[in-house]
């Protein structure tokens, strides 16, 4: 039994819709198993639930090489920091903030370990949890402009949104013991 099929199976009643998408979402047709695995594994990150965050990597290493792990970490703990300060500088919508730089190091961005649109989708993933509309937008640009498709786009979503529902799920699990 994989480590996200027993933790699916702990999730409460009131998450039963959670335990049925945590399936279907793997059994996805338009990602690749890297770009799954990616997702899964930036998303978990994002969610912020070490359980959660841990199964997914055990079952994501018998599956992706070391490579997309590498990605999917960096783009977790990257988008922590650019979804705040972009997010701010959107909601702020003043122009001396935009002409300020930002000043913080973002390198695996231009360089990561495997496909560069791929490690642009995990990125996606992560601002799509985190809340961050100009980090969206710009991620989904290059995703697309970077030969992935709108149905991958969204398939990405679909697995960041359950992998977080579930994140919500183990946390009410727990409360319930």
């Amino acid at each position: 039994m994989s480590e996200i099929e027993r933790l699916r199976n702990r999730l409460p009643e009131s998450a039963k819709d959670i335990k049925l998408n945590l399936q279907s979402v793997f059994q996805t047709t338009t990602l690749t198993q890297t770009q799954l695995w990616g997702t899964a594994i930036a998303s978990a990150m994002a969610s912020r639930n070490a359980e959660l965050s841990r199964a997914v990597l055990v079952d994501a290493r018998a599956i992706v090489d070391a490579a997309v792990v590498e990605d999917a970490l960096a783009a977790a703990a990257l988008m922590s920091m650019n979804n705040v300060y972009y997010r701010f500088r959107h909601m702020v919508g003043k122009q001396s903030y935009e002409a300020k730089p930002a000043r913080l190091r973002m390198n695996w961005i231009a360089k990561p370990k495997g496909n560069k649109a791929e490690f642009e989708l995990f990125c996606l993933a992560v601002s799509a949890i985190n809340g961050c509309e100009l980090c969206i937008k710009s991620h989904e640009q290059v995703v697309t402009s970077g030969g992935l498709t709108e149905d991958q786009v969204h398939d990405a979503v679909r697995v960041a949104a359950t992998i977080h529902a579930a994140s919500v799920s183990l946390e009410i699990s727990t409360l319930l013991e």
